[in-house]
C-alpha cells in the first residue's frame, strides 16, 4: 500500500528555514523573546545555528541555517576569522539586509556581471546587493531555487520574492497591529494570538512594502505559457537541446560544500540523474566536496521491484549504494509526523516513504540529495495523459 515514490528529476530544495517579522508595533525588546519562539518552530530546518536580529526598529529577521554552502568552520586565517554564509545578510554600507532559503545557482556569474564583492562566496550574498545595484528588477536574472526577503533600512521598504515554480516554501501572514510576516511554514503563525490571517506566497511573484503601508504584489515569472491560456506550442522538440539542458540543471546542481548523494529508485527519471551525477559531476565547479564515490539511496517494502532496479543502476554505475526498507506498520505510524512537517493531506503517499529515507539518510551524515520532481507533469509522464484527447489539453494539463 505504501511503494516508494518514483524519484525523478533533480534536486530536492535546500532545507533552511527563515522567518521575516516587518512593522511589529511595540517595544522591540518585549517582542523578540515572541518572534524567537515563532522561529524556533521551525528549527528542524536548521539544526546547524539559529540566528535573530532587530535589523531596524519593529523589524526581525530570523535563519535556522542547514549549512550546504559554505558552512560556519570557525576556522581564523592569519588571526582573522573567515567570512562565511551566516544570515541575515548585510550589504557592506549596512543599509540593507537579507535573509534567503535556496540556492542561486548562476551567483558567481551574476557577480562578475556586476562586478559584487562578496565577503564569504555564499550564494546567499548576492541577493542583497543585487537589489541594491537593480532594485527589484534582478529577480527575473536569478537562476535557482529560493524564497527571501530584503529590508532597506534607510528607506523602511521591504522586499520579497518566491521562485517561479514555488520549489521553495513561504508562507505570509497579517498581524493584527498591520504588521506582515514571511515564513517557511504555515506553523510559524497558527495559534499565535497576534496573528491575523496567513496565506501562501504565490510563486513567482514579488512584493513590496513601503515605509508608509503601501503594498504591490506582482508577478515576475511571465513566461507565455502561464500568461496565454490559449497559447499551445508548436515548435518541434530538440532531444539534444534537451539533453544538454538536462546535463547543465544536474550539473549546477551539484553547487555543495558538505557531504551528498543522489536519491535512486530504478527509474528512468533518477537514473539519469544519477548517470549524470557520476559522469559529469566533476565538471560543477561549484562543487567542493568530491566523495570518493557517489552515494546512492533507496527505500521500499521489502522486495519491492524499485530495490531491485535501484541495485542493478546502482552496480552499473559505481555509485556507494545505500538500501533502506521499512514495513506498512512503520508508514502507518509515521503519517502524522508527515502530515505536520509538510502541512497537509496531499501527496502523502509519497511523503511518507521520502519521510522514513530521509531520516536514514541525515543519521548517515548526507546534508544534500539530488533527486527529482516534476519530470512527470514537465512530459506528460503519467499514464493519464495517455488518454488527452488532442495537443491542447495535453499541454494544459502539463501546465496545471
Amino acid at each position: 500500500p505504501f511503494p516508494p515514490p518514483a524519484f525523478v528529476g533533480m534536486a530536492l530544495p535546500p532545507l533552511c528555514g527563515i522567518l521575516a517579522a516587518i512593522g511589529v508595533a511595540g517595544d522591540d525588546a518585549a517582542n523578540r523573546p515572541r518572534i524567537t519562539r515563532l522561529a524556533k518552530r521551525i528549527r528542524h530546518r536548521g539544526p546547524d545555528w539559529s540566528t535573530t536580529e532587530n535589523v531596524m526598529p519593529g523589524t526581525f529577521l530570523c535563519h535556522e541555517r542547514m549549512a550546504v554552502v559554505n558552512p560556519d568552520n570557525g576556522r581564523v586565517v592569519n588571526g582573522v576569522k573567515q567570512p562565511t554564509g551566516e544570515q541575515p545578510m548585510w550589504s557592506h554600507t549596512r543599509r540593507y539586509s537579507w535573509i534567503h532559503n535556496g540556492e542561486i545557482y548562476n551567483h558567481q556569474a551574476l557577480e562578475e556581471k556586476y562586478d559584487i564583492q562578496a565577503p564569504s562566496g555564499s550564494d546567499s550574498e548576492v541577493i542583497g546587493f543585487l537589489y541594491e545595484k537593480l532594485g527589484p528588477a534582478f529577480v527575473k536574472e536569478l537562476d535557482g531555487m529560493y524564497a527571501f526577503v530584503v529590508v532597506d533600512r534607510e528607506e523602511g521598504t521591504t522586499f520579497a520574492a518566491r521562485d517561479h515554480m514555488g520549489i521553495i516554501p513561504m508562507y505570509m501572514a497579517r498581524g493584527k497591529d498591520g504588521s506582515v510576516y514571511f515564513g517557511s511554514e504555515m506553523k510559524i503563525f497558527a495559534g499565535d494570538d497576534q496573528i491575523e490571517s496567513y496565506e501562501e506566497f504565490p510563486p513567482g511573484y514579488q512584493f513590496t512594502r513601503l515605509a508608509d503601508g503601501t503594498e504591490k504584489m506582482e508577478r515576475w515569472y511571465e513566461p507565455r505559457w502561464i500568461t496565454d491560456r490559449d497559447y499551445v506550442p508548436t515548435e518541434e522538440v530538440d532531444y539534444t537541446k534537451v539533453r544538454e539542458a538536462f546535463i547543465d540543471a544536474v550539473v549546477s546542481h551539484m553547487m555543495v560544500d558538505v557531504n551528498h548523494g543522489v536519491l535512486l529508485s530504478g527509474g528512468l527519471d533518477s537514473s539519469l540523474v544519477t548517470a549524470v551525477a557520476v559522469k559529469h559531476g566533476m565538471k560543477a565547479s561549484n562543487r567542493k566536496w568530491h566523495n570518493e564515490k557517489l552515494h546512492s539511496f533507496s527505500v521500499g517494502i521489502e522486495g519491492a521491484p524499485d530495490l531491485l532496479a535501484a541495485r542493478k543502476v546502482a552496480e552499473f554505475l559505481g555509485t556507494d549504494h545505500h538500501e533502506f526498507t521499512f514495513t506498512a506498520q512503520e508508514a502507518l505510524d509515521a503519517l502524522p509526523d508527515v502530515v505536520y512537517h509538510i502541512e497537509s493531506f496531499e501527496q502523502v503517499r509519497a511523503s511518507v516513504p521520502m519521510f522514513l529515507l530521509s531520516r536514514k539518510i541525515k543519521g548517515f551524515g548526507v546534508k544534500m540529495v539530488l533527486s527529482g520532481e516534476g519530470a512527470d507533469e514537465m512530459f506528460g509522464g503519467y499514464l493519464y495523459f495517455h488518454e488527452a484527447p488532442n495537443a491542447e489539453e495535453f499541454h494544459r494539463e502539463c501546465v496545471r
